[in-house]
């Protein structure tokens, strides 16, 4: 019966399980933790270099997010709610901390299509490929390194990372496109 309960919870909705919690369901706020902490965890990663400061934000989050579960519209969806909770804790870290932003990014999950025909042999997705790649990305402006985490990575749609930065569906259109852009022309100086 026990493992029934928990099939049926692990097919709930996001939204379903916050309006359980706000019901004074309070233990299924720890599905909600189960489902977004190894996710934010790594979106930490995109910001800072620290597993122990990633570790105390994304602790710091979940907390943040518990106070503030009663404020949430299950109307809307969990997802880009818990993420700008996250973005907004690791932007204040950086600027806290004055530490540049640490950027790894896969090649071969944000370059598929940049790499020309006979460069796209695995052979050729070695470590100065990944160390000229991250160049590029660095180089490039952190609202377009935004969109990119979020998009590529993270797997938010255009509608989710809309919400998380609190700027139009349009703009997020926009900044990917430009971030392809930018990340093309990086890639072409470097080579």
């Amino acid at each position: 019966m026990v493992f029934c309960c928990n099939n049926e919870r692990m097919h709930q909705t996001d939204e379903a399980i916050v309006a359980a919690v706000q019901q004074g369901e309070t233990n299924e706020f720890k599905t909600l933790l189960e489902r977004y902490e190894a996710k934010i965890s790594r979106y930490g990663r995109r910001f800072l270099s620290d597993p122990e400061d990633i570790a105390d934000l994304v602790q710091g989050i979940f907390i943040k997010a518990y106070v503030n579960i009663k404020s949430f519209d299950t109307q809307r969806r969990f997802s880009p709610w818990i993420y700008r909770i996250a973005h907004n804790e690791f932007v204040n870290a950086l600027k806290k901390h004055k530490r540049e932003p640490f950027f790894v990014f896969e090649t071969d999950t944000i370059f598929p299509k940049l790499a020309s025909k006979e460069h796209s042999d695995d052979n050729l997705m070695n470590s100065d490929l990944r160390a000229t790649m991250d160049k590029c990305l660095k180089a490039i402006n952190t609202k377009y390194q935004e969109v990119l985490i979020l998009f590529f990575y993270e797997e938010l749609s255009y509608q989710d990372i809309a919400d998380v930065l609190h700027i139009p569906i349009s703009t997020v259109g926009v900044r990917i496109k430009r971030a392809k852009e930018e990340l093309k022309k990086k890639y072409v100086e470097l080579n």
